[in-house]
C-alpha cells in the first residue's frame, strides 16, 4: 500500500493535514471524502518526508481572535444579560456561534471556569493576549456594583471605537500607499524598459549629453544588471527596522519620530490623546481605582513617550498630587485639556469630563485624518508627475 499526504477541510473551516494509507490515489481520495469534509489536497508522499508527516498527522491551522472578535463577544454578552439569561447559559450559546476554532476553546474554558464558581473577570484575565487589564478590571469593578451587563455594553462601546479608530488610520494610509507603489512601478519601468531603446541612438555621444541624460542612463544600467542588489538591499534595511523597532532603545526613537513626522504628526497625536483618554474616563467611571486606572492607561496607549507620561504621573499620584500638575509638566497634552483635567478633579467629576474631552478628540482625530489624506493625495500625485516628467524630459 501507498501513503499520500492530503489536507482537509471540514464545513467550519477546520483545516486537516496528514498522511493516509490506500491501494491507489482513487482510493486515497475516496476515502477521505467519505470521512466528510472537502478534499483541498492530496498527493503522493515521497520518500524523504514520511518521517516528519508522520508526526502531522493531526496538524490544524488556527488563527487567534481578534478585537472584532472580542467586541462582538462583549456585544451579544450583554444583550443576553440584560435580557436576563445568566452568564453561564450566556456564554455558552455564544461560544456555538463563534466561527474562530481558537476563540471558541477560550470561550469554552471561561464557561468552565464561571461554572466551576470562580469570577468572571479571574476567567478573563487567565487570557491576557485576547481579553486587556482594561477590559478585566472594568468587568471586576461590575461584578462588585452587581451591573456585569451595563457595563458590558459599554466596553463594547469602547471596543467598537478602537476598531472604528484603527480602520480610519489604516484607511488613510491606503491611498497614499497605492500612489507611492505607483510611482516607484512606473519610474522602475520607464528606467528599465523604455529609456534602454533610446541609448543606442546616444552611442559614442556621452561628451554631447547633457549630465541629467547620463544620470539617468546610469541609473537604467544599475537597475538592469545590478537590480538583485537594491532588492536585496531593500530586504536588509527591512529587517534591521523591524528587528530595530522591536528593541526599547528603537522603539522610543520611532515613537519620537512619529510625533515629528510632517503632516502625520497631528494625526498621531490626536490618535494618542484620544486613546489615553478616553481609557481613563471609562475606567474612572466603572470605579476603578485611580492608580490602577493610571497604570492601564499607561500599557494601552500605544507610544512609549506617552507611556512614559502615564506613568510619570502614576508616580506622582502615588506620592499624593493631583493627576494635573506633572502632566502640565510634560507638555504632551494640549493646556486646555490639562486644564479640564485640573477642573475635573477639583469638582470631582473627573471621569465626565474625560469622557467629554475623548469625545472631542474623537471628532478632532477623524477631521485630522481627513485633512492628512486631502494634503497627500495632490502631493504624491505631483510627485509622481515630477519624477516621470524629469525623465521624459
Amino acid at each position: 500500500m501507498q501513503k499520500f499526504k492530503y489536507e482537509t477541510r471540514d464545513d467550519s473551516g477546520h483545516v486537516e493535514a496528514g498522511v493516509i494509507q490506500a491501494d491507489s490515489l482513487t482510493d486515497a481520495s475516496n476515502l477521505l471524502r467519505n470521512q466528510g469534509g472537502y478534499l483541498m489536497n492530496i498527493a503522493p508522499l515521497a520518500q524523504g518526508e514520511q518521517s516528519i508527516l508522520a508526526r502531522m498527522q493531526n496538524v490544524t491551522i488556527e488563527f487567534g481572535p481578534g478585537l472584532k472578535d472580542v467586541h462582538n463577544f462583549t456585544n451579544q454578552l450583554a444583550v443576553m444579560l440584560k435580557a436576563g439569561i445568566n452568564i453561564r447559559s450566556a456564554i455558552g450559546a455564544i461560544a456555538d456561534q463563534v466561527e474562530n476554532l481558537k476563540f471558541r476553546k477560550i470561550i469554552m474554558h471561561i464557561k468552565a471556569d464561571v461554572e466551576a464558581g470562580q469570577p468572571f473577570s479571574k476567567s478573563l484575565a487567565k487570557h491576557p493576549r485576547v481579553f486587556s487589564p482594561l477590559y478585566v478590571n472594568m468587568v471586576r469593578a461590575s461584578e462588585l456594583s452587581g451591573n456585569l451587563g451595563h457595563m458590558l455594553e459599554r466596553i463594547a462601546e469602547y471596543l467598537s471605537q478602537q476598531v472604528e479608530t484603527r480602520n480610519m488610520v489604516r484607511g488613510a494610509m491606503v491611498y497614499p500607499t497605492i500612489i507611492a507603489v505607483m510611482a516607484i512601478a512606473t519610474t522602475t519601468f520607464l528606467l528599465t524598459f523604455v529609456l534602454p531603446k533610446f541609448t543606442t541612438l546616444f552611442a559614442g555621444k556621452d561628451a554631447l549629453l547633457p549630465k541629467p541624460t547620463l544620470i539617468l542612463m546610469a541609473i537604467s544600467d544599475y537597475l538592469r544588471n545590478y537590480w538583485y542588489t537594491i532588492v536585496g538591499g531593500v530586504v536588509i534595511v527591512g529587517v534591521a527596522f523591524y528587528y530595530a523597532i522591536q528593541t526599547p532603545t528603537g522603539k522610543l526613537y520611532w515613537d519620537k519620530f512619529k510625533l515629528h513626522i510632517p503632516l502625520l504628526k497631528r494625526m498621531f497625536r490626536a490618535l494618542y490623546i484620544t486613546r489615553g483618554l478616553h481609557t481613563m474616563g471609562e475606567l474612572i467611571n466603572a470605579g476603578v481605582p485611580v492608580l490602577d486606572t493610571l497604570a492601564i492607561t499607561a500599557d494601552v496607549s500605544g507610544n512609549l513617550v506617552y507611556k512614559r507620561m502615564w506613568r510619570l504621573v502614576y508616580e506622582s499620584v502615588e506620592e499624593g498630587n493631583k493627576i494635573a500638575q506633572p502632566l502640565e509638566r510634560q507638555r504632551l497634552l494640549p493646556q486646555h485639556v490639562v486644564q479640564m483635567v485640573a477642573a475635573g478633579e477639583e469638582s470631582g467629576k473627573l471621569g465626565e469630563v474625560l469622557r467629554d474631552v475623548a469625545e472631542y478628540y474623537a471628532k478632532e482625530l477623524r477631521n485630522t485624518i481627513k485633512i492628512v489624506t486631502a494634503m497627500i493625495e495632490p502631493l504624491m500625485i505631483v510627485l509622481m508627475g515630477v519624477l516621470v516628467g524629469f525623465i521624459a524630459m
